[in-house]
C-alpha cells in the first residue's frame, strides 16, 4: 500500500510522549523518521511499562518506548562531542527537497537553536514541543492540573482532586505536531519558506478546555463546575449495573437517542407522566440533565433486571447510544479474536510479544502497517552512511572514537 508520505525524511529530537507521538504519526504516513539518542538512550528509553513489570532486568524492554517510536530509524549519538553535534546538524539540514524537517523538544543546546540550524538550511521546518511557551519544563499531569480538569472529576462527594491516567494533553500535542509539520510543508513547496513552529503543552491544555467553552462557563458562573461522577455535563448519560455484575455506560444526546431509550426500556409512560408532573420537556438535552437523577432512578430496574447478553442485545435493536465497561484484559481477548483491525502484534527486540496499534486513519479503507520494533541505535550507520554519504572507514572512526553507538 503506497502511503501519502513516503520519500520525505523527518529527524526527531524528542523524548516522552508528545514529540514521539508526532513523529510516530508521520511515520505511519510514510515518512521516514529517524530517532536521535544519546549513546545508551534518552530518559525514556526503559519507561513503564515494561517486560516483566518491573520484577525483570533492569534494561528489560519497554512496551512503551518500542511502541511510540515504531517505524522509526533509531541513531545514536554522543551530543556532548563536537562531531557529534556536527553529525546530528547535517542530518537535520541534510539537502534535499523532501529533507530539512526538525522535530524537537530540545531546552538549552545552542548548537539546536533554530538562527543556528536555519543559518546552514534557510527553508528549514522546525517544530519544537516546549513545556510552557517560555520554555519553562512542564508535563501533561501539571499542566492538567492547572486548567482545572482533576476539581471537576469524579464523585460529588469527593474534597481531593482526581487525576486521570491517560496523558490527553500530551496525545494532542503529538498530533499537532504533524499537524504543524504538514501545515509547514505545504507553506514551503508553494513560497520556499522554512518554518519555526513552537508548540507549548501548556497552549494545548489551555486551547482544549477554552474551545470546549468550558473557561467562559467558569467566568459566567464565577466558581468551579459541580463534580457528578460519570453523569454527562449537559445532557443525559450514565452507567448502570446489569444483574451479572456487568456495567454499562448509556448516553442520550439527541432527542431521537432519548426517544429510543424510552421505549426499549418501557418507560415512554413514566417519563410523559414525570414532564407533566414536573413540568419539564426531555425531549431537550438542558432538562434530561437537570433531572438526571430521577431518570438514572426510573431506568435503573430495567438494567437490573436483565443480564448483559440481554442488555446489549436490546440496546443494539433498539439503537441506543452504549458501551460496556471492560478491563484492558478483556480488550486484549477481542484483538487474539481479530475483533480490532487497528491493533497490532509488535514482537519486541528481546523476542517479547506486544500489541501496538497501526494508524487510526484507514486509507481506501487500510489502516496501513503498524511499523517494525526500534532497536537503540540499530539503523546509526546506514542513516550516516544514506543520509551523509559517509564511508565504511569514516563511520568506522566514529565509532572508535566513540562518537556514535
Amino acid at each position: 500500500m503506497s502511503r501519502p508520505l513516503e520519500g520525505l525524511q523527518v529527524v526527531e529530537c524528542a523524548s516522552f510522549v508528545a514529540g514521539p507521538t508526532g513523529g510516530m504519526t508521520l511515520a505511519q504516513l510514510g515518512a521516514g523518521v529517524i530517532r536521535v539518542d544519546p549513546i545508551g538512550g534518552n530518559t525514556d528509553h526503559r519507561r513503564w511499562p515494561v517486560v516483566g513489570n518491573g520484577t525483570g532486568p533492569a534494561d528489560a524492554e519497554s512496551y512503551y518506548w518500542a511502541s511510540l517510536n515504531k517505524g522509526k530509524r533509531s541513531v545514536t549519538v554522543d551530543m556532548r562531542s563536537d562531531e557529534g553535534r556536527e553529525l546530528v546538524a547535517a542530518l537535520i539540514t541534510a539537502p534535499g527537497t523532501d529533507r530539512g524537517v526538525l522535530v524537537d523538544n530540545v531546552v538549552g543546546r545552542r548548537w539546536m537553536a533554530n538562527d543556528v540550524l536555519v543559518a546552514r538550511r534557510p527553508d528549514l521546518i522546525h517544530v519544537r514541543v516546549q513545556g510552557y511557551p517560555d520554555g519553562r519544563p512542564a508535563v501533561d499531569y501539571t499542566v492538567n492540573a492547572e486548567v482545572g480538569i482533576p476539581q471537576i472529576t469524579g464523585s460529588e462527594e469527593g474534597g481531593a482532586p482526581v487525576n486521570h491516567v491517560l496523558p490527553a494533553w500530551d496525545l494532542v500535542t503529538g498530533l499537532s505536531v504533524s499537524t504543524g509539520v504538514l501545515a509547514a510543508l505545504y507553506d514551503r513547496a508553494r513560497s520556499g519558506r522554512g518554518a519555526y513552529v513552537e508548540l507549548a503543552l501548556a497552549d494545548v491544555a489551555l486551547a482544549g478546555v477554552a474551545n470546549l467553552g468550558w473557561l467562559s462557563e467558569a467566568a459566567e458562573r464565577g466558581r468551579e463546575r459541580p463534580r457528578h461522577g460519570n453523569h454527562v455535563y449537559g445532557s443525559f448519560g450514565v452507567d448502570f449495573a446489569c444483574s451479572d455484575g456487568a456495567r454499562v455506560m448509556v448516553v442520550a444526546l439527541t432527542e431521537g437517542q432519548w426517544a429510543a431509550l424510552r421505549k426499549v426500556t418501557g418507560t415512554e409512560e413514566v417519563f410523559a407522566a414525570l414532564e407533566q408532573a414536573l413540568d419539564a420537556d426531555l425531549t431537550k438535552e438542558s432538562e434530561r440533565y437537570r433531572l438526571r437523577e430521577t431518570i438514572a432512578a426510573v431506568l435503573k430496574p430495567w438494567f437490573a433486571a436483565r443480564d448483559l447478553k440481554t442488555v446489549s442485545d436490546e440496546l443494539d435493536a433498539a439503537r441506543v447510544l452504549w458501551g460496556r465497561y471492560q478491563g484492558m484484559t478483556e480488550v486484549v481477548a477481542a484483538h487474539r479474536e481479530g475483533r480490532h483491525p487497528v491493533l497490532a502484534d509488535l514482537t519486541l527486540p528481546d523476542g517479547t510479544a506486544s500489541i501496538t496499534a497501526r494508524s487510526p486513519l484507514r486509507w481506501g479503507g487500510e489502516h496501513g502497517p503498524a511499523g517494525e520494533a526500534p532497536v537503540l541505535g540499530r539503523d546509526t550507520d546506514e542513516v550516516l552512511a544514506e543520509v551523509l554519504g559517509l564511508g565504511a572507514a569514516e563511520i568506522g572512526g566514529l565509532h572508535d572514537r566513540g562518537v556514535v553507538g
